[in-house]
């Protein structure tokens, strides 16, 4: 696979760094044409532009990652699909459901596959724990607790993730969505969606916390916090079922290492039998999210998560901003 890079930030070099064997850089492409001269003169062989357009329609190129603010995602993901390519574009892939509609639309006219990165669902701790849901052991899922958030930093409130003309929103929009996609993963779409957005602690016009209470059809709850003022950063999910529990901590790095614990409940129930799975060699989601990217072309799937999880994890976000701004909060 020929690929051309939109966004030469951190991500875009995460991604580039994750590109499976065989695959290689053709075009890299960033508003800041340093930032790509730098990028592609690290690997060789690739040509640097500052211009989009010309990189989504060059003829070598096979696929395009989106790596740009939330802003522009949708719009360089349409020009992208228009061309032809096939796209993995980051999350939340617009910032609204409404762009995401128009993606859809656009991707089963071009016939391209569209992979939206969700790359949490690719961490060890997460895929052991899916594996453990799926075998059955934990019973019928009870409710869900998520915690995902960290501190920021000086001058955090000036960054682009600050301005809701690039970021779409805040918090919520950042680490809320993975919080989100999970949730959804384990437990299926919600009927019901309640809690705020609101900003505690940073001078800057979107949110820097979210507090979601969401329920299913069937009344299992995922109860979520997302937090920009959580100064130790920190990633803990709870997978409640009526016969056992699975809490994943860390993401490794500052995130501390990734650690599934599994509790199994004993007939007698009292303390339950507990199973422990550490990672601590490091963040392989974004090799696994690409390898599986070129897995649906190869195959000609629809890719999950792709739109359709992006638009659900999107409506959550909406539902919860428009009922912050009708009690008064950001």
């Amino acid at each position: 696979m020929n690929y051309a890079i939109i966004g030469c930030g951190l991500i875009g070099k995460k991604r580039l760094a994750a590109l499976p064997d065989g695959s290689r850089l053709s075009v890299a492409c960033d508003t800041h044409l340093s930032r790509v001269e730098e990028l592609v003169k690290a690997v060789g062989g690739a040509r640097a532009t500052a211009d989009y357009r010309k990189a989504v329609t060059d003829s070598k190129v096979d696929a395009v990652i989106v790596a740009t603010v939330n802003g522009a995602l949708a719009e360089v993901s349409s020009a992208a699909i228009s061309a032809g390519k096939h796209v993995l574009v980051e999350k939340p892939a617009g910032v609204n459901s409404r762009e995401i509609d128009e993606l859809t639309e656009l991707a089963a006219q071009r016939r391209v596959c569209v992979r939206v990165g969700f790359n949490h669902r690719f961490h060890p701790a997460i895929l052991k724990a899916r594996e453990v849901f799926e075998s059955g052991a934990l019973g019928d899922l009870m409710f869900i607790r998520g915690r995902y958030g960290h501190g920021g930093r000086v001058g955090y409130d000036r960054e682009w993730r600050s301005d809701p003309k690039l970021a779409g929103g805040g918090e919520l929009m950042d680490q809320g969505v993975h919080l989100i996609d999970l949730s959804r993963w384990f437990l299926g779409d919600f009927s019901s969606v309640d809690g705020q957005a609101a900003t505690l602690y940073w001078n800057m016009p979107v949110d820097d916390n979210a507090f979601l209470n969401l329920r299913t059809a069937r009344g299992q709850v995922a109860w979520l916090h997302a937090s920009c003022t959580e100064w130790k950063n920190l990633f803990s999910f709870e997978i409640y079922g009526r016969q056992g529990k699975l809490h994943i901590e860390g993401l490794g790095g500052s995130y501390g290492v990734e650690r599934l614990t599994y509790y199994k409940m004993l007939p007698e129930m009292g303390p339950p039998e507990t199973t422990v799975w550490e990672y601590p060699r490091g963040d392989d989601s974004w090799r696994l999210e690409l390898s599986a990217f070129e897995e649906d072309i190869r195959l000609k799937r629809t890719p999950v998560p792709g739109l359709k999880e992006a638009k659900a994890t999107l409506e959550v976000v909406e539902r919860i901003y428009a009922r912050s701004a009708s009690i008064g909060n950001k």
